[in-house]
């Protein structure tokens, strides 16, 4: 039986993983990813991390692994890296040093239109196939990358056809850190809005845990739902911290209001470093829809509040200022831009380099 080397580290790209998972038959995955999926060597909940701090503490840890993960790809047939660019690179750099004629895939491309594009001249140097999620991203590679559809459009079975809903979805990320800055706003916000049913979406990563001790006060507030799509469709509105989610927020149509805030230094270095107007991926694509620089321009699709702006008075702003028809009209013009769902494709890719 065919063996995959995969490094999966995100928990979004262990839902792209699942969904590919159903268009390949007969062959084994080895290193990291979710365990329903595999034997895996790590899990990834072991490399969630959050700001520069946190990386800095586990970088023995993400050396030791890497080697780990090299040697690794001797045993496998192919290597398949998804998203995790800080330890990806390096992961594809060392295998090929080690098995120059290991084919590698690279699914879930890094953000190089976002920041250090230099790194597209790396990942093709040590990848064979690149595939992109997002249609611009093509243009930053020379030969290897090609559009290959966007993951959510695979996962994602219901599609909104009026602005209409009952209640409100919260989603203060999947990182505990997240958690921790972003919850007790959202504690605050969902006090305030008396008479509405209010859900809370949990990663489902987090079934089976002590909540509780996760979330802390003000769990009572919310119905607690694992089902993400489902529970953001029938919702009329939902706040959500940055990340895919705001992105299956907009192709399922449900209106939004994006809040994030990190520790002051880590979000003065990343504002050092990467140069972006908005950090929503469908504000992003909602710029590339309309002619501009992605990540650079004016145009929004919804309203982003970062850090000190990040706040209970300004969240229901959002929710009672927001135009839901505007936005499910605008929305549905992104889900025809991203076009079609990528699995399908990544798995010709796979049998093609197998065979």
């Amino acid at each position: 039986m065919p063996k995959i080397l995969v490094s999966a580290l995100e928990p979004s790209s262990n839902l792209h993983l699942k969904e590919l998972k159903k268009h390949l038959s007969n062959i084994e995955f080895i290193g990291i990813f979710q365990k329903d999926l595999g034997e895996p060597l790590y899990d990834p909940s072991m490399f969630s991390v959050m700001g520069f701090g946190d990386v800095l503490g586990k970088i023995r840890f993400f050396y030791r692994t890497n080697k780990a993960m090299a040697q690794l790809a001797l045993q496998a047939d192919m290597v398949l890296l998804m998203d995790a660019s800080s330890f990806n690179i390096p992961l594809a750099k060392a295998i090929k040093h080690l098995v120059p004629h290991k084919p590698i895939i690279y699914y879930i491309l890094p953000q190089v239109w976002a920041w250090k594009s230099w790194r597209a001249q790396k990942i093709e140097r040590y990848c064979d196939r690149l595939g992109a999620i997002l249609p611009f991203e093509v243009g930053f590679y020379h030969s290897k990358a090609s559009y290959v559809g966007h993951p959510l459009l695979d996962e994602i079975s219901c599609y909104k056809q009026s602005p209409q809903g009952d209640g409100i979805a919260f989603m203060p990320g999947s990182r505990r850190s997240e958690i921790k800055k972003i919850f007790p706003i959202f504690v605050q916000t969902a006090k305030a809005l008396q008479g509405k049913k209010k859900t809370l979406i949990v990663p489902k990563s987090f079934e089976g845990a002590d909540l509780k001790a996760i979330y802390g006060a003000g769990l009572e507030e919310f119905a607690i739902s694992f089902d993400t799509h489902q529970s953001l469709y029938e919702a009329e509105f939902a706040f959500i911290c940055s990340g895919t989610a705001t992105l299956e927020a907009t192709l399922i149509g449900t209106p939004f209001v994006l809040g994030y805030r990190a520790k002051a230094i880590d979000f003065m270095i990343a504002r050092a470093f990467v140069k972006l107007s908005c950090i929503g991926l469908a504000n992003i694509f909602y710029q590339a829809l309309n002619g501009e620089e992605a990540g650079k321009g004016k145009t929004r699709l919804h309203q982003e509040l970062i850090q000190e702006a990040l706040n209970p008075q300004n969240l229901l702003q959002c929710y009672y200022q927001t135009d839901r028809e505007k936005f499910l009209c605008e929305a549905g013009k992104i889900r025809e831009y991203l076009q079609y769902g990528s699995a399908k494709n990544i798995a010709k890719w796979i049998a093609l380099t197998l065979n």
